[in-house]
């Protein structure tokens, strides 16, 4: 399912359920945003600087794919998260908001621009710790949506546990329907 059709629906997805998530957390006053609820990064807000973080990190990885995607060209002059995985885009939503945007924009252009022949090319990077990864392209760019739905998932629960709903979060409504196979149709 490596395919950058999926690529282009998974963007579709990210950036719809993060708005979703934004609009959601927007409900709840900032105490309720920042308190811990003993989720991996803590609070509503940690988590969501962690989505960023994570997304920065791994946007810039793809920048030096040797596909060089117009679209990532912007993420070489964003700078590393000095925190790293736990680092703090901002302490309150609308500070936050403004990052995701921005990466969500990124994410879609550069989704759209993903051809087959750039999936065949490996991905090589060095982890935080500096060690270094040679990779399936294909495969770190499944993990890399992944990732974000895996802690958008979190910040979903930590939301109902507030009182909010986020809505329907399944990815299978955004799969285009199909049309009937001949064999069906006979």
């Amino acid at each position: 399912m490596n395919t950058p059709e999926y690529f282009v629906l998974m963007a579709e997805y990210n950036a719809a359920m993060n708005r979703n998530v934004y609009q959601a957390a927007a409900t709840l006053p900032h105490a309720e945003l920042t308190a811990d609820r003993k989720a991996f990064f803590g609070s509503i807000l940690g988590t969501l600087n962690h989505l960023l973080a994570g997304d920065t990190i791994w946007l810039k990885r793809f920048a030096a794919h040797p596909a060089d995607f117009p679209a990532l060209r912007v993420m070489r002059e964003v700078p590393l998260p000095t925190g790293g995985l736990a680092h703090s885009f901002g302490a309150d939503l609308a500070a936050l908001l403004t990052h995701r945007q921005q990466r969500d924009g990124v994410i879609s252009q550069w989704a759209a621009q993903i051809r087959a022949e750039h999936l065949a090319l490996p991905l090589e990077y060095r982890s935080s710790s500096g060690q270094v990864y040679r990779k399936d392209f294909g495969a770190v760019i499944a993990h890399f949506f992944n990732h974000q739905t895996h802690h958008r998932g979190q910040v979903s629960t930590l939301l109902t546990q507030a009182g909010v709903d986020i809505g329907v979060t399944d990815l299978l409504l955004w799969v285009p329907e199909q049309p009937p196979c001949a064999a069906a149709q006979s």
